[in-house]
């Protein structure tokens, strides 16, 4: 299920129904600018406005900061991805201070 409300998304993901504010913590707040939905009705597009902030618990802009390169690949386990953003635009351990982060680099 998914509702929004101003500054508010909620998202069920099976039995749980969580509100999730984003910027709570960081203080980088996303403004809703486009929602979308597929076809049959099971995903949701939102297209946000980020200002100068960043949307990466990393602290890239982007959390689609890295590309994988086209063509054969050999070994799955040994891709080198290429960065796409060469800066964080803040340090993640100042601003969510020793929470953990779900974010597998």
């Amino acid at each position: 299920m998914f509702k929004k409300r101003e500054n508010v998304v909620e998202i069920e993901e099976g039995n749980l129904l969580a509100i999730w504010h984003k910027g709570k913590t960081s203080g980088f707040v996303q403004r809703v600018t486009e929602i979308k939905i597929d076809d049959d009705q099971d995903s949701v597009w939102l297209t946000v406005d980020i200002g100068d902030g960043a949307s990466c618990h990393v602290g890239y802009r982007s959390c689609f900061y890295r590309s994988i390169p086209l063509g054969p690949i050999e070994n799955g386990r040994e891709v080198q991805m290429k960065f796409t953003e060469k800066e964080k635009k803040f340090d993640p351990e100042k601003v969510y201070k020793g929470q953990p982060n779900p974010t597998k680099i």
